[in-house]
C-alpha cells in the first residue's frame, strides 16, 4: 500500500493561510513522506477551469522530479438534483474533470453520487452544506428512489465518456443518496453496470459501524472493486512517550476501526492508495490554525497509518 495525501489538505479552507499551488503540494508530499497527491478538482487549487495546457505539463513535470505519483482525480459531482439544468451542469463538470486525468495521465476519477458542496467564501473557514447524512436503516420512499436513479443515470453517461479516455471511475461511500457503510455504493456501482467503474471505500463513512465484524464484511463484499480508500488527518495527537494516538472522529464518536480496515485491505489484496485528508476546520485553542498545524496532523496520521502495515519481507 502507497500513501498520499488529497489537494483539499493544502488548498487555505479549513486553515489560516494561503493556499498551495499543486507544484508547491507535491513538493510538500515528498517533504512529509507521502508517496502521492490526490487531486480535488475544485478553486482555489485545481478547477479544471483553471489549469492551462502549462500548467499541467508543469504539474506532470513537478510530479516526475519528485518522484511523486499522481494518484487520483477527485471530482465534486452531483447527479441527483431534481433540475435538469444541474444535472447538465454536473455533466459538463464531469468532462472536464475526465480531461483533466487525461492530460495528467491520471487512470482514477472518483465521483460522488450526490456531493452537497462547500461554502468558503462568507466565514473565515468553510463548512459544508446542510444535507441528510441518512442511516442505514431508513425506509426509502418515491423521493429516495428518483433521486438514485438520477444519480445511477449521471454516472453511466460520465463511465461512458471516461470510457474513451482510458479513465475508470471510482464511487466513494459518501452521502446523501447512498447511506453510511457500504452496501448502497456496491449496489449502485453494480446498478451502474460499466466495466470502468470501482469504488473509493472510506471506514470513516461506515460512521459508528467500526465493529471487527463489520468492517470485515464491507472489505470482502466490496474487494474486487476497491480502487481508492482516504483516511482523516484531523483526529490524531501525540500521547505518553510521543506515540501517535487516535482520537474520537467526529463523523464516529469514538476510534475508526483501520486496524481491521487496513487488515483486510491487505488480506484482499489492496495494492492502491491511502489517501490523507484533512477537511473540517483546523482549530487550535479555539482558534483557526495555521499550515504548520495542518502539516504536523498529516505527520501524524501517516505515522499511525503505517504503523498498521507491516514492512513487505524480503524473500
Amino acid at each position: 500500500m502507497k500513501f498520499a495525501f488529497l489537494s483539499v489538505t493544502y488548498a487555505g479552507q479549513f486553515y489560516k493561510g494561503p493556499a498551495l499551488s499543486l507544484v508547491e503540494q507535491i513538493r510538500k508530499a515528498r517533504a512529509l513522506g507521502f508517496d502521492g497527491v490526490s487531486i480535488e478538482t475544485k478553486r482555489p487549487v485545481a478547477s479544471p477551469l483553471d489549469l492551462t495546457r502549462q500548467d499541467r505539463q508543469a504539474i506532470k513535470a513537478a510530479a516526475a522530479a519528485e518522484g511523486v505519483e499522481l494518484c487520483a482525480i477527485e471530482s465534486m459531482s452531483n447527479f441527483a438534483s431534481p433540475l435538469m439544468e444541474e444535472r447538465e451542469n454536473n455533466l459538463a463538470m464531469m468532462r472536464l474533470v475526465i480531461d483533466l486525468a487525461s492530460d495528467l495521465e491520471v487512470r482514477t476519477v472518483k465521483v460522488f453520487a450526490a456531493w452537497p458542496g462547500v461554502v468558503n467564501d462568507e466565514d473565515e473557514t468553510a463548512f459544508y452544506a446542510p444535507y441528510e447524512k441518512g442511516n442505514y436503516y431508513r425506509s426509502l420512499y418515491p423521493a429516495d428512489l428518483r433521486r438514485w436513479r438520477r444519480a445511477v443515470s449521471g454516472l453511466r453517461e460520465s463511465a461512458d465518456y471516461a470510457q474513451d479516455r482510458g479513465v475508470t471511475l471510482a464511487l466513494q461511500n459518501h452521502a446523501p443518496v447512498l447511506r453510511p457503510g457500504y452496501e448502497d455504493t456496491l449496489a449502485m456501482m453494480r446498478e451502474v453496470d460499466r466495466p470502468n467503474i470501482g469504488l473509493c471505500l472510506d471506514a470513516p463513512l461506515f460512521h459508528e459501524r467500526q465493529s471487527d465484524d463489520y468492517i470485515r464484511e464491507a472489505v470482502r463484499a466490496c474487494s474486487p472493486h476497491i480502487l481508492l480508500t482516504h483516511f482523516g488527518a484531523w483526529n490524531f495527537s501525540e500521547g505518553t512517550g510521543g506515540a501517535i494516538v487516535q482520537q474520537p472522529a467526529p463523523s464516529v464518536g469514538g476510534p475508526i476501526n483501520y486496524r481491521v480496515f487496513l487488515e483486510e485491505l491487505q488480506r484482499s489484496g489492496y495494492e492502491g492508495y491511502l489517501v490523507s485528508e484533512y477537511c473540517l476546520p483546523c482549530v487550535r485553542d479555539h482558534q483557526i490554525a495555521g499550515i504548520a498545524d495542518i502539516d504536523q496532523a498529516n505527520v501524524q496520521a501517516l505515522t499511525y497509518l503505517k504503523r498498521l502495515v507491516p514492512a513487505p519481507q524480503i524473500a
